[in-house]
């Protein structure tokens, strides 16, 4: 690989061991060659989102039709991939590292993407964390002294860089902000493939946010190149895509053929599927969701694109992981606790039932729930045997709009969690608790478009009202004084809100409905 010029603007003391020349020259060399194809892909969004706006809907493609027609399947996975009964997921911050690791969870996910809040700091602080975590000698004292410490079984780790639309301010190639994506990969892989691989496991990822098989083909560039570039086996990384974009669900065959050498299965990542969903029809009058509390995975659309997305693993063989159960523990309150741990044991049930291989959890408490549910029904390591050939999911079936209602409660709770979550965020903090589940970026993004949507058509309330661009403003109001009386004066004004509030006023009631809010608010969280 060449030597591209490749800049660092954020501080580099405390990171020299991660920021070494030979790090920063492999970020730059993998950055030089694959940034170019990185920017068609996003005009490639852009373009097609275009024809979306225009009514257009998703299809199959004619093209790839061979792919899907063809009796191939993806590379063996190793020993310590066949069991993933049970993924607990969180950012990259130390103590989360540790408890997710010794939560008795098969998988622990390592965010540096919607659960985690991109500052310098954080990312280079994970980067340290999990070089720590490789090494088995991380640790952490809190202020009070409590100590944490790896125990003896700790999870399989996988990471997750950030999304191509995403680019590292702080890290330059001959002046251009490097993709987000390629520099948390390429830090993580240099310094642990081997490590990984000495201790008998591998290097292994999660793959946010793509819109199609293009997207994952750019991937698996990055992949071999890296692998050559470090003399790496071909093949010894293994990536899992989440498939949480609506155009993704018509090229998952597609994605996996791409991957196919490095794939490790894919993911329902309901929460930004259901962005995703909103964002791809939102010039679509017809497809006005209700309220998010309504739109599950039992909403036939949502039940459609969780069971292609089992019978095109298992067909390929590989995993099907099921989606996120976001309760926390309600510790005040065992009543609703009760009531909230059944819906997860409905929810993982359900998922277990259909053929899913393994499921997502965000808080260690529903480890053992959702544990104890696939140990039952799923007594082998994966169900990738169960081909599910009775499946027969049509392209109506995937964009299938959900039916249900739109209350104010609805639209008090959007706002309520998009402009705390924002605070959070822009703070520093991107997995953030509020009203009993795990938010995260892509929950945010589902209450901002929600009201956008809302007001760009005129949508109506049970009680009649129409959501206007003005009741919206009269609501969040209200809200606003209701989290300054929850939090307190004090709280309030260090919490950074009422610039959340501006941000959310900017992608909640914009002209255009944007891409990603983390966008705007990335400006914010890097102006400091």
């Amino acid at each position: 690989m060449s030597k591209p010029r490749i800049e660092v603007l954020g501080p580099v003391a405390g990171y020299e061991s991660v920021l070494t020349d030979e790090a920063l020259a492999f970020v730059g060399a993998l950055a030089a060659k694959h940034t170019p194809m990185v920017h068609t892909l996003l005009e490639r969004r852009v373009a097609t989102q275009a024809r979306y706006d225009r009514g257009e809907k998703p299809d199959f493609l004619a093209s790839t039709q061979s792919v899907r027609d063809g009796d191939w399947k993806v590379a063996p996975l190793p020993a310590d991939l066949q069991d993933r009964r049970v993924e607990i997921t969180g950012p990259v911050d130390r103590k989360m590292v540790i408890n997710a690791l010794n939560s008795g969870a098969k998988m622990f996910m390592a965010d540096f993407e919607d659960s985690n809040s991109p500052t310098w700091t954080n990312c280079l602080d994970g980067q340290v964390n999990l070089r720590d975590a490789v090494a088995g000698t991380i640790e952490f004292t809190n202020p009070a002294g409590k100590h944490y410490a790896l125990g003896g079984n700790p999870a399989t780790l996988l990471v997750r860089p950030r999304g191509w639309h995403l680019f590292e301010k702080h890290v330059r190639l001959d002046g251009e902000p490097v993709p987000a994506g390629i520099f948390d990969f390429a830090l993580y892989f240099f310094h642990n493939a081997r490590p990984l691989i000495e201790k008998g496991s591998g290097p292994y990822f999660y793959l946010p946010k793509m819109q199609g098989h293009l997207e994952a083909r750019l991937w698996n560039d990055v992949f071999v190149d890296a692998q050559a570039a470090l003399g790496i086996p071909k093949g010894t990384i293994k990536a899992t895509v989440l498939i949480e974009t609506l155009p993704a669900s018509f090229e998952m065959d597609e994605i996996l053929y791409e991957l196919r050498d490095h794939s490790a299965g894919l993911n329902c990542g309901r929460w930004d599927y259901i962005f995703s969903f909103i964002k791809t029809f939102r010039n679509h009058p017809d497809a006005v969701l209700p309220d998010r509390s309504q739109v599950g995975m039992t909403q036939p659309f949502m039940d459609a694109y969780s069971q292609l997305v089992i019978k095109t693993c298992h067909r390929r063989g590989v995993h099907a992981m099921g989606g996120m159960a976001a309760q926390i523990p309600i510790k005040n309150d065992p009543e609703a606790n009760e009531k909230a741990l059944e819906k997860v044991r409905q929810d993982k049930a359900r998922e277990a039932k259909n053929g899913h291989d393994g499921t997502w959890v965000a808080h260690p408490a529903l480890v053992s729930i959702a544990m104890d549910i696939f140990n039952e029904a799923m007594p082998e390591s994966n169900q990738i045997s169960k081909k599910r050939e009775d499946v027969n999911v049509t392209r109506e079936d995937l964009v299938a709009i959900p039916e249900g209602t739109r209350s104010e409660a609805g639209l008090r709770q959007n706002i309520n969690i998009g402009v705390q979550y924002l605070a959070a965020w822009i703070c520093g903090n991107g997995c953030v608790p509020l009203h009993n589940l795990m938010e995260d970026a892509a929950t945010a993004e589902i209450s901002r478009t929600q009201i956008w949507q809302w007001v760009q058509h005129g949508a109506s309330l049970g009680d009649g009202r129409t959501v206007t661009r003005e009741l919206v403003l009269e609501t969040l109001e209200d809200e606003m004084k209701a989290i300054r009386a929850e939090v307190g004066d004090q709280a309030y004004a260090a919490g950074r809100y009422e610039e959340a509030k501006k941000i959310f006023l900017d992608v909640a009631l914009g002209e255009t409905c944007a891409d990603f809010l983390t966008l705007p608010a990335y400006e914010v969280l890097t102006a400091r």
